[in-house]
């Protein structure tokens, strides 16, 4: 490497004294090359903004520190331009205004007409020429995103500084933007250094990969190359011998500094024998009955014609039409599709807590007509009671659905899902000063201990950082194989619908969505991820899902070309996996 444009050395962190004292950074050195595209991947509370804040001069560092072009770096300067996980938009300004802020400040000299034309050139190049004269509330998530790229580039700095830029937004939306970032990085040739906790995205953006060791006192560990030619196309890399192998390293040590920060430890609690009260629905109105007609005795969980309509302005809009599909006792059911594709609608109406606008729900035998104790809900923010502990929040739906056990039952019941969910040691802690993937657990231990006939999970990881996913994840499938309840599960994430499901269930575009596609996933279980991602078919799986979520992009219809190429996969997989079996009975 020839002299750096940024070199960190020695880099310490901590805050606070005493008792108070977090030592967050320790010992963290790196040179980033002219033009290089630097990705650090880390998990949560790992000190990633804390480095990328030195980096951009926004924080003082106790030891060490950080050289551009031979410089120590003060302060923040006008070289380094910085994106944040938040926007941090001007609300009473424009797209324009939010850009032309940074022009002027930075480019101050330059002619008025010329500052125009430089803010009007990054706004066109992140897509927004036609809403430039939009406010920050009048734009989605995705697009405020884009005014924040589009900002910093406009400032036209030497080194670009991205801290988690993509990850408050959904996994779909993320992706692309992904494709669209890489695509400006191409054309602007800028040095990058990128925070994030999303493998994919380092790969797909960066040079090189550098993992973050988890706190206290993290420091960098293991550095992958990306050895992959640009332009970088995500369907491409899916049959990429080398793409394969390095996600797989990547995402392999990554789970071992993880496994490091210390097991959870069990407390041997054995879960009593009793069963939880179900509440006696009320008589479904005719309709209802009509609809149960064809119900057999092995439909455990049965969507027949399921509709919903809600009333507007401009008459009534009907989200969902003709939702149809059966499941049996134990099965794990994924929901897929894009956003407005009523996921969260058919979810929320088999929870009973939106009421069916036609059609039916009828779970072991009983029509669904309202909530009750027999379903159970996790939501992507787990709605606890800030003032009540872990344990207090999981003991107040037990005590209503177990009222003739005993209080040590009860009390056994809490502990033992709390345990199984690695909170052994904080169940007496508050739920306000518990983290996001703590609090998450949480819900997940709520859920499971009310021993529902169903799980209804409406993205429950969609809030926290891919890394803090994974082990939620495997936490989710641990508890699940114990219990084999009957679960249905909303996700944007498709490694996640994979890992998790049985059946992946694609759902088209609304209004009027129905299902598209279903995707058997005939993968042993119980699963790891390490076992999933050296699995001959996972890509292929991977393939299908990404393949049918890009034919209906953007509210798209496919045409009978589009979706015969799906089925052609999918019936090339089936033939390759009959081959295997096959082969392995010989």
């Amino acid at each position: 490497m020839t002299i750096p444009v940024l070199e960190i050395t020695g880099l310490s962190k901590h805050y606070g004294e005493g008792k108070d004292r977090t030592d967050v950074l320790k010992d963290v050195n790196l040179k980033v090359g002219d033009g290089e595209f630097i990705a650090i991947v880390g998990f949560s509370g790992s000190g990633k903004t804390t480095l990328i804040s030195a980096l951009a001069g926004l924080t003082d560092t106790d030891q060490g520190g950080v050289v551009y072009r031979g410089r120590e770096i003060a302060g923040p300067g006008p070289e380094r331009g910085v994106v944040f996980q938040s926007y941090s938009l001007m609300p009473w300004l424009t797209v324009q205004g939010n850009v032309a802020l940074a022009v002027d400040s930075v480019f101050a000299a330059k002619p008025k007409a010329e500052r125009k034309a430089i803010a009007d050139r990054y706004i066109d190049m992140v897509g927004l020429s036609h809403a430039r004269d939009r406010k920050p509330a009048e734009l989605s998530g995705g697009m405020r995103q884009r005014v924040a790229v589009a900002r910093a580039l406009a400032m036209q700095p030497e080194v670009l500084l991205l801290d988690e830029p993509l990850s408050a937004l959904d996994a779909l939306t993320r992706a692309k933007l992904q494709d669209e970032f890489a695509a400006i990085c191409e054309q602007e040739k800028k040095t990058i250094v990128l925070i994030t906790n999303d493998v994919d995205e380092a790969i797909l953006l960066a040079d090189r990969i550098v993992a973050l060791t988890p706190a206290p006192n993290a420091t960098l560990g293991r550095e992958f190359t990306v050895d992959l030619p640009r332009p970088r196309d995500r369907a491409d890399m899916n049959h990429d011998d080398r793409y394969i192998g390095l996600r797989a390293d990547v995402t392999q040590y990554l789970m071992e500094i993880g496994a490091e920060r210390g097991a959870d430890v069990e407390n041997g609690i054995v879960l009593p024998d009793i069963v939880p009260i179900t509440r006696k629905a009320d008589a479904p109105p005719d309709a209802y009955v009509r609809a149960a007609q064809t119900v057999a005795e092995d439909r455990f969980l049965e969507f027949s014609q399921l509709k919903k309509v809600y009333p507007t302005p401009k008459g009534p809009l009907t989200v969902v039409d003709g939702f149809d599909m059966k499941m049996m006792k134990g099965e794990f059911v994924t929901l897929i599709g894009h956003s407005g594709c009523g996921k969260s609608t058919v979810l929320s109406m088999a929870a009973g807590l939106n009421p069916i606008s036609d059609g039916a729900i009828i779970l072991d035998g009983k029509h669904i007509t309202q909530a009750g104790p027999d379903r159970a809900v996790v939501f992507q923010a787990p709605s606890l009671m800030p003032w009540l502990t872990a344990w207090e929040n999981v003991a107040l739906g037990v005590d209503r659905v177990y009222p003739d056990a005993t209080a040590a039952e009860r009390n056994d019941v809490v502990e033992y899902y709390l345990s199984r969910v690695g909170l052994s040691d904080s169940m007496h802690k508050a739920a306000v000063d518990l983290s996001n993937g703590m609090k998450q657990r949480v819900g997940i231990a709520r859920a499971f201990a009310l021993s529902p006939k169903l799980l209804l999970l409406d993205e429950p990881f969609g809030m926290l950082d891919s890394l803090t996913r994974w082990e939620l994840q495997d936490v989710l499938m641990d508890v699940w194989k114990r219990t084999q309840v009957t679960a249905i599960c909303v996700t944007h994430d498709v490694d996640e619908a994979i890992l998790l499901a049985d059946r992946v269930v694609m759902m088209s575009n609304g209004p009027n969505a129905r299902i598209g596609n279903i995707m058997e996933v005939d993968l042993e279980r119980p699963r790891s991820r390490k076992a999933l991602l050296a699995h001959p078919d996972y890509y292929a799986y991977r393939e299908e899902l990404l393949e049918f979520l890009e034919a209906y992009e953007g509210g798209a219809n496919p045409g009978p070309e589009q979706l015969k190429s799906i089925e052609d996969k999918t019936a090339q997989r089936l033939a390759r996996q009959q081959r295997a079996a096959l082969e392995a009975a010989e």
